[in-house]
């Protein structure tokens, strides 16, 4: 049998989410367990893209192997569940509970994965043909050669590498193309989630931006959902819906993008503005965050950040901060002025069943800061770290660029 491989059935969840995972917990084993994230509970929604921020041992890329079930001792998923909700309306699937023929169809189907580095995740001694040969033979193989070899032309295509390069080699190809064809790769099967862990970190800033504008149009044109882990702050605020910036294992802010960018409530998120370039916006001097993340090894029963931190008073050295709803500056009314004009903005407005509702979005700016605590700090948080659910800084931009086009009617980001 030849032609495409056709999208597996499935269906979307409540208000929209097709993958929920909750309370996960990941420990490295050894004499005293690492323990590299700590009761993290996320959201994806359809059409989504929601961006995983944080500093390298932070956890994300952990946090990424254990959603998708690929990882590898001494890590074990101590605690949590990862609920994948298909179009067929039949209920969620339980992505831990799957078996491992179950679980090899679920991978590359449903939920595929490009790496934090294309030159160690393509074989050097396979061409790409061979390759790409290798997805379709493991999960389509009624597709013939000449199927398969159509296919993988056209994926090539689709990421702007001229199909003759299928017959090379991993090694004759750039840095930036070895990228976009992991990107092709894990685009094979028409997956409903791609988790795309620092993809871009490799590469020089041109580059960059040309892989990010590809995955933003490949995004609205096939309408899938991605996870997108780096740790870019003012890139993810670009590129972003919504955004969960991690620390010590743990989410600390959890936002809109464009709300984030343009007033962060936690001071660790301020610090990560401040440590990354942003490449749209002003220059400005770039500051550090002093000192070290936590050993994950060791208790931490106050803030994890308290030690680093320059907002830091009494209650944050004993008592751990919770992730609490963000209140809205005084005055302001969200449900009527919800910011507009910004992809994100226009993302609240979906239709119901195709994503996040404007209520869920404006409940889902969260907080894990004793600053943020009336009981613990009754005079509120410092200026710089109140949020800005209206103004946003004045910032109103978008790596995504007009000439793009709509998405084909349909599609669950035509009304985006």
């Amino acid at each position: 049998m030849s032609g495409e491989p056709t999208a597996p059935t499935r269906a979307v969840g409540q208000n929209g989410t097709v993958l929920r995972a909750s309370h996960v917990s990941v420990e490295y084993g050894g004499a005293v367990p690492t323990r590299a994230v700590r009761d993290v509970s996320i959201e994806l929604y359809r059409g989504e893209m929601l961006g995983i921020a944080g500093e390298s041992g932070c956890g994300k890329s952990t946090l990424a192997y254990a959603l998708t079930r690929l990882l590898r001792p001494p890590a074990v998923m101590t605690e949590g569940q990862v609920l994948f909700y298909g179009r067929d309306g039949g209920g969620p699937v339980d992505i831990m509970g799957l078996e491992p023929e179950a679980l090899r169809r679920f991978r590359w189907t449903v939920v595929s994965m490009v790496f934090q580095s294309a030159m160690n995740s393509l074989n050097p001694v396979s061409s790409l043909r061979r390759q790409f040969s290798d997805i379709f033979e493991a999960h389509v193989p009624e597709m013939d050669g000449d199927a398969r070899d159509q296919r993988s032309r056209q994926l090539l295509e689709m990421v702007g590498i001229d199909p003759s390069r299928l017959s090379g080699f991993p090694h004759e190809l750039s840095g930036g193309m070895r990228q976009r064809v992991g990107i092709a790769m894990a685009l094979a099967l028409q997956p409903e989630i791609v988790i795309m862990d620092e993809p871009t970190t490799a590469l020089d800033v041109v580059v960059q931006r040309e892989i990010l504008l590809e995955i933003a149009r490949l995004r609205r044109e096939l309408g899938f959902s991605v996870i997108f882990i780096t740790h870019d702050l003012p890139m993810l605020v670009d590129l972003s819906d919504r955004l969960a910036v991690m620390y010590a294992g743990e989410i600390v802010e959890r936002a809109p993008a464009e709300w984030v960018g343009g007033r962060p409530a936690h001071p660790y998120t301020l610090g990560l503005q401040a440590a990354c370039p942003d490449l749209l916006g002003e220059r400005r001097a770039l500051q550090g965050i002093p000192g070290s993340p936590p050993d994950l090894r060791q208790d931490l029963p106050g803030c994890a950040f308290a030690p680093r931190c320059p907002y830091a008073f009494a209650p944050c050295a004993s008592a751990h901060p919770v992730l609490s709803p963000l209140a809205p500056p005084a005055g302001v009314k969200p449900e009527l002025d919800a910011p507009g004009g910004s992809y994100a903005a226009k993302a609240l407005d979906r239709r119901p069943g195709e994503g996040p509702t404007r209520a869920s979005m404006l409940d889902d700016w969260r907080v894990a800061c004793h600053l943020h605590d009336r009981t613990a700090n009754p005079a509120g948080p410092p200026a710089e770290l109140s949020g800005d659910p209206l103004g946003l800084g004045g910032r109103e931009r978008s790596l995504v660029p007009t000439n793009l086009g709509a998405a084909p009617a349909g599609s669950p980001l035509a009304e985006a």
